[in-house]
This record gives C-alpha cells, structure tokens and sequence, in this order.
C-alpha cells in the first residue's frame, strides 16, 4: 500500500470502521461542502493509511520534561546563533511585519525557531493524507474538519495538491499552521497571490503576527521576562491564574533585571516558577496568553519568549 514501506504493519487496532468507509465519508463530506469532484478524487481516491504518521502519533513524547531539560533543549546555542543570522537576514522585513501588526519582533522569532527552526524542518507528509490517517485511526471529528479545511485549500488555488506538505500531524508551513488556520488567518504580506508559508519569509511572519494580533497581543508590552525571587518566596502564589500587579511581586521580592521594559506598577502579571522554588523564575504578561493560544503550554510560551529575547539580545 501506498505510504508504507518494507517490513512496517498496521497497529493491529479495531476500527469502527474501515479506512475505505472513512475515505467514502470524507469524500461524502467534502462534495456536500461544495468542492468540486474533481479534487475530491484526485487528494482521496488512492489514500490509505501511512504506517510512518501512526507510529509517529502512538508513540509521540512523554511530556515529562522539567523546564530546566526541556529549554535546554531549544535553547541551544546554535538555534540562537542560527535566528541571529536569520534575524540579521530579514531584518527590514521584520521591522516591517511589526509596525504593520503590532507585535514584536522576540515571539516571532521565538515562534519561528522553535516551531521549525526558522523554516528549516517543516515536515514532508501530505497533508490530507497525514490528516485522514490520523482522523481514522482516533476517529476524529477535528482531524476529518481539518482534512476538509485542506481540500479547501486546494479547491481555493491557493496550494497544488502536490506541494500540501506538512508535519505528521498536518501542520504546514514554516508557521506550522493547521489548515483551518491557514483558513484564517494566513496572509500575503505583499497583498498579491496566495499566503506561501511554505516558502515565503514575508508571508510567515506575517501571517504568525496576524495569528497573535488576533489573539490580543498587546504592542509594548511582553509575554514574559527572568526575574530572580528571595528563598522565602511562597511558591503556592506561583502559577498563571495567581494574576496580581508588577507593584504587588516587587512588594514580595522579585526583582526584575537589568534592561527590562519600563512597565507602570500596576501592569498585570503573574509569577511562574516551572521547576518550583530553587529553579528559575518567570514574571509573565497578558501577552503570555497569546503565545498559549498557539500552543496551550507554558514551556512552549516561555521557551518561545526567551528565544526571542536571546536572538535579538545582541
């Protein structure tokens, strides 16, 4: 079967039912929605299961990472060096993306390099094969709207059907978007043509600040910054939902560091301590949020600020 390479097998797992049914009901769906039979038959009729994407999707990671491993992991000092280059590379276009958003430069870049490594590693799945497999393997209603959402996108012309590449999941792009939020929210910087975030640096970070500009970003002020927290600080008071003002934490004893934004005292924020006490100390900002509609952890969130701040730092 197509996908499937020498000596892989199928989970042996009972389905409701068969990949064919599921195939049949997708293409049911799709031609109800209005896409034309065409590229209904031409994206489904040979699709079959790819072993590569269910192993991939059973055995994904235990997230049981403490902050100290998991930051160790994308903070190296070549992904740094690496988003300085690309930073310096696309400097203009950067200035440009900001002032038209509203959103900094740091979770831009913090989003792009650790999402693919500034496009480097973005995946080279078919989508709707990668969205159908999983969607009938979990029998799925989000994964069959999102293998819908990618027919739309061949329907609309805006990506051939070869070129719908992505991760094993169906996220695409250097953005690593879904398709329903390329859908949405996916812009041409420059206005002409289709949203390329597969190849377009513009229509990246363009389309990365859109997502965040929708999600409330709120230009000047932060996601996240260091900060440093006496012994006796009480860690019971940490955590995203214990939100109190900057007066509030400094009147506790944080401190923040040299360099910091100037913010108003009464500025909004919460104090995260990811390993516990005795380990590093995060102040973080509604903009935090953000960066979480993204991608719903807090590791992720702050791994993607202080990226940011450590590419853009020099």
């Amino acid at each position: 079967m197509a996908g499937l390479g020498a000596g892989l097998i199928l989970p042996h797992v009972a389905k409701a039912q068969s990949f064919a049914g599921f195939v049949g009901h997708l293409q049911a769906r799709a031609l109800a929605a209005g896409i034309p039979a065409g590229i209904v038959k031409a994206a489904t009729a040979h699709l079959r299961p790819n072993a590569k994407i269910l192993r991939l999707d059973h055995h994904q990671a235990e997230f049981t990472l403490t902050w100290a491993e998991y930051s160790g992991r994308i903070l190296t000092g070549t992904r740094i060096a690496t988003g300085q280059d690309k930073a310096s590379e696309v400097g203009p276009l950067l200035a440009g993306v900001t002032s038209r958003y509203g959103v900094s430069a740091e979770p831009l870049i913090g989003i792009w390099g650790v999402e693919t490594n500034y496009g480097a590693n973005q995946g080279g799945f078919g989508v709707i094969e990668a969205l159908a497999t999983i969607a009938w393997d979990r029998q799925s209603r989000h994964f069959t709207d999102e293998a819908i959402a990618a027919l739309r996108i061949v329907a609309g012309g805006y990506v051939p059907l070869p070129r719908l590449l992505g991760s094993y999941a169906g996220a695409m792009g250097q953005p690593q978007f879904m398709p329903s939020v390329y859908l949405s929210t996916a812009v041409s910087f420059s206005g002409q043509g289709a949203p390329d975030i597969w190849n377009s640096d513009a229509d990246s970070l363009a389309s990365m600040a859109n997502y965040l500009a929708k999600a409330g970003w709120q230009p000047g002020l932060p996601s996240s910054e260091p900060v440093l927290v006496p012994s006796t600080i009480d860690a019971a008071r940490s955590g995203r939902d214990n939100v109190q003002t900057l007066a509030y934490w400094r009147g506790q004893g944080v401190q923040r560091l040299a360099g910091a934004a100037a913010l108003d005292g009464d500025t909004p924020c919460a104090l995260l301590l990811p390993d516990g006490a005795g380990g590093e100390a995060f102040l973080v900002y509604e903009n935090f949020n953000a960066i979480r509609r993204y991608n719903p952890s807090d590791f992720y969130a702050l791994a993607v600020g202080a990226l940011g701040r450590a590419v853009l730092s020099v």
